[in-house]
């Protein structure tokens, strides 16, 4: 499977370590089969090998060709909700667990990269979430306070201090996460795909599970030119279901996010454009997202495809939106553009399903899904193995449709175009 320019975009053509896989084929059997390469499917394969458990890892396409190989690269530590919403929502129990566990996900994340000495542009200098309005900046407060009430290393900057890490004056202030930071999402999911080949799982491309049922205590994937047969199941297909998993779409609310990517600036411009390389984004409801790579392009990227007749206009909103927010990078052409999928849930909350004793899985990130990836795959492993649902902070969930989710899903896409229509045009 190739990767789109359209879809995978700068990642695809930067991305280094892309490992060399073959599609699956014959009868074989194994401990554990984990279905999807994305990060949480990848994250799975390498802690289970790494713990001398038989893996073996099924991609329907290529790894990364979901949502791992779209995003903007923002190793963020938690959800998008606030941690005094996390424990609503999930209770206090599950709340405070999960809150903990996705606060140090980033530590996770880099120390893989580290570990396996991973070529994926790694920058832990920080995020900064920046208020674009009045509102924006009280909820920014908010998070502050109940961040820094568990410790984490999280400061709200006043305008003029965060005007000089973003290199714009457009913002009212900007919360700097010290937890957080950057990656190249394809080349993190390629490493990681090397990694768990080092620790001995097998991993293969191309090779959708057309029927999953379970015989005589063993589950049975079939597979276009094979059979896979397993004591223990994990699902990690998120928001790009192939096949047997098709239905899983009806679950989770469909939400795109596009990019678009400079050619890389100059040094000059590079001093007084996100001098400190934080990943940035806003408080917005359509947000906005800002960062660069190691080359020096200026990426920016919101809510929406780009594909017919919104390239056009989604191209014009990034010409636009650099032109008022940094504009000491002047005119300038794009380089690439491109989207992909979130997975998301009506509360953002992810989910927990358990399918069987020996088969579940976590999905729907709500757009963060590299630290939860990393980390739920772990997670994911641990329970296989060790059979404690404790092991997962979450509650189970069953697995039912949402309700309107298409008419939700257009709201957004319309929503979006006309906002980067009228947007930043004055």
């Amino acid at each position: 499977m190739t990767y789109s320019d359209i879809t995978h975009g700068l990642w695809a053509e930067t991305a280094k370590g892309k490992p060399e896989l073959k599609m699956f084929s014959g009868e074989h059997r194994t401990e554990v089969a984990v279905i999807g390469g994305g990060y949480t499917g990848l994250s799975a394969a390498l802690h289970l090998a790494k713990e001398g458990h038989d893996t073996v890892l099924l991609e329907a396409n290529a790894v990364g060709f979901g949502g791992a190989g779209r995003n903007v690269g923002l190793v963020n530590a938690g959800l998008w909700l606030m941690p005094e919403d996390v424990i609503s929502l999930v209770g206090e129990d599950h709340g405070e667990k999960l809150i903990d566990v996705l606060g140090a996900s980033p530590d996770l994340v880099y120390g893989l990269i580290d570990e396996y000495d991973i070529p994926c542009e790694p920058w832990r200098f920080g995020t900064l979430h920046c208020a674009d309005s009045g509102s924006g900046y009280k909820a920014l407060k908010e998070r502050e306070r109940q961040w820094q009430k568990r410790g984490a290393p999280v400061e709200l900057l006043e305008k003029e201090e965060a005007a000089q890490k973003l290199g714009t004056q457009v913002f009212r202030g900007a919360l700097l996460d010290k937890r957080a930071g950057t990656v190249q999402p394809l080349g993190y999911a390629f490493g990681l795909a090397q990694a768990a080949l080092k620790e001995g799982a097998s991993l293969f491309e191309n090779t959708p599970v057309t029927a999953l049922n379970k015989k005589d205590g063993e589950f049975v994937l079939e597979t276009p030119e094979g059979r896979l047969l397993a004591k223990k199941v994990i699902v990690a297909v998120m928001g790009y279901p192939e096949q047997v998993f098709d239905n899983h779409m009806k679950n989770m609310v469909p939400f795109n996010y596009f990019q678009f990517a400079t050619p890389p600036l100059s040094r000059s411009i590079l001093e007084t454009v996100l001098p400190g390389r934080n990943g940035a984004w806003d408080t917005n409801l359509i947000l906005s997202s800002y960062r660069l790579d190691e080359a020096g392009r200026l990426i920016v990227g919101s809510v929406g495809k780009v594909e017919g007749f919104a390239w056009d206009l989604k191209l014009a909103w990034a010409k636009r939106t650099i032109a008022k927010v940094f504009p000491q990078v002047g005119q300038v052409d794009m380089e690439h553009g491109w989207y992909g999928r979130i997975a998301m849930t009506t509360d953002h909350i992810p989910r927990f399903h358990v399918m069987d004793k020996d088969m579940a899985m976590v999905t729907c990130y709500n757009g963060r899904g590299i630290g939860p990836g990393t980390v739920f795959g772990k997670l994911l492993a641990r329970y296989m193995t060790e059979g404690s649902r404790a092991d997962i902070p979450l509650p189970i969930s069953p697995i039912q449709a949402v309700n309107f989710r298409r008419l939700r899903g257009l709201f957004y896409e319309a929503g979006s175009r006309l906002y980067h229509f009228a947007q930043r045009r004055i």
